[in-house]
């Protein structure tokens, strides 16, 4: 892990292990990352990107696993797609004024033999503390790779109380409480794009453990049009994700019936763009 930090915004931990995603997530000294308050899903490599803040999901799956198209065997996807645990090659690293900034690269391996380059440039702005994240995934192999893409900011819940509500022009009535839906635990998936508008916002908070901060979310739409939320109370977890994604919340076979599961070409590029603060 690396320290990645401003003159304002979170302490991060930069994982140089698994794609750059972000660990141990400090604001006023509290750790936010749920650790291992998650649900055992069997899978090492999704254990430990899920302990972190902040890890994506991709290039060529998303969410759970699916079988592989053509695989005689019944090779299935990993779970949440195969970035995580593929190290990054860090290519450009500074934090010697109230900024900090750093670009790396990450070739990745895809579950069906295919070939990716994730592009990768974190910025904290030292003025107001907002993290900025651009990626951008490029199909290095010579076959088409599905155009899915999903980052899972995961918050330990424990840090929450009944005050403690989601806010966006997404949600209906524009706001529920962080603890929606039925016990144990839930998930909803909504269009987050609004027509004229290029970001959507998502809000948690206000957190009366964390000095009163609200954690406020943007995402570029045009990657990354649906908002997935997401929570598990089911002991040892607790944990709530924000999560925006580049489909809706169905299967692989489904979205690809309906023409919504698009394709990168060999030589291919698309880009995604994350940013968040704590206010």
């Amino acid at each position: 892990m690396k320290i990645f930090t401003a003159a304002l915004g979170p302490k991060l931990e930069l994982d140089e292990s698994s794609v750059l995603d972000i660990g141990k997530c400090f604001v006023h000294d509290t750790d936010i990352a749920p650790g291992r308050a998650i649900p055992d899903d069997g899978d090492s490599r999704i254990d430990h990107s899920l302990e972190g803040f902040l890890f994506t999901c991709g290039p060529d799956h998303i969410r759970h696993p699916e079988v592989i198209a053509g695989a005689a065997d019944g090779h299935k996807y990993p779970l949440h797609g195969s970035y995580s645990s593929h190290p990054a090659e860090i290519l450009f690293w500074d934090m010697q004024g109230e900024e900090a900034e750093c670009r790396a690269r990450v070739p990745v391996q895809t579950a069906d033999g295919g070939e990716a380059l994730l592009e990768r440039h974190w910025r904290i702005d030292g003025a107001t503390g907002e993290v900025c994240l651009q990626d951008k995934v490029t199909n290095t192999g010579t076959r088409p790779m599905a155009r899915v893409h999903m980052y899972h900011m995961n918050i330990g819940a424990w840090l929450f109380d009944d005050g403690v509500h989601l806010t966006g022009a997404m949600l209906d009535g524009g706001q529920l409480r962080w603890d929606f839906g039925p016990e144990p635990g839930s998930v909803f998936c909504v269009l987050a794009g609004r027509e004229g508008e290029e970001w959507a916002e998502v809000a948690l908070g206000p957190i009366a453990s964390l000095g009163g901060a609200t954690l406020k979310v943007r995402f570029k739409t045009d990657g990354l049009p649906y908002l997935q939320v997401w929570r598990n109370q089911k002991a040892p977890a607790h944990v709530l994700g924000i999560e925006p994604v580049s489909h809706r919340l169905a299967g692989r076979e489904e979205l690809a019936k309906t023409g919504e599961l698009q394709w990168l070409q060999p030589g291919e590029s698309a880009d995604y763009a994350l940013r968040f603060a704590f206010v």
